[in-house]
């Protein structure tokens, strides 16, 4: 890689606004690469930049970094992993829908027992903390 084609860690730190902590553990995961110098410095290619900022957006929709690898593999060999996006995209949609269904159902317990706990006067047996969490079954 010739000196001009390359930047140092800071440099792209500085240019993506992306800690060199994360730019290291990326690497670490095999989602960026560089090459060390004679110097012990890592060199990052220019394309080092795009791949950071498409790590950074693809977290932004909720992509884990084993998700990235995996669409940052398809890339490397070759193809353009949009299809493949698109069924990890579904999958984190069907996720959150499960979420949001599990949420609702605990959102209704509690205001169950709010609405409960608000005609109730339980009084304190011994080495109760508090009576009304004293009723929750487990």
């Amino acid at each position: 890689m010739p000196v001009a084609a390359r930047f140092r860690i800071g440099e792209v730190s500085k240019q993506t606004r992306t800690s060199v902590g994360a730019l290291r553990y990326y690497e670490s995961l095999g989602l960026l690469q560089s090459v060390r110098g004679e110097n012990g410095y890592r060199y990052y290619p220019p394309e080092a930049i795009q791949q950071v900022q498409f790590i950074k957006k693809a977290q932004a929709l909720g992509f884990s970094l084993e998700d990235i690898h995996e669409v940052l593999h398809v890339h490397q060999q070759g193809d353009v992993p949009c299809e493949f996006v698109r069924s990890l995209l579904q999958e984190k949609i069907a996720q959150l829908e499960d979420q949001i269904q599990k949420m609702q159902a605990f959102k209704a317990e509690l205001e169950d027992y709010r609405d409960r706990w608000a005609t109730t006067q339980p009084r304190p047996q011994p080495g109760d903390i508090c009576p009304l969490i004293s009723t929750v079954s487990l």
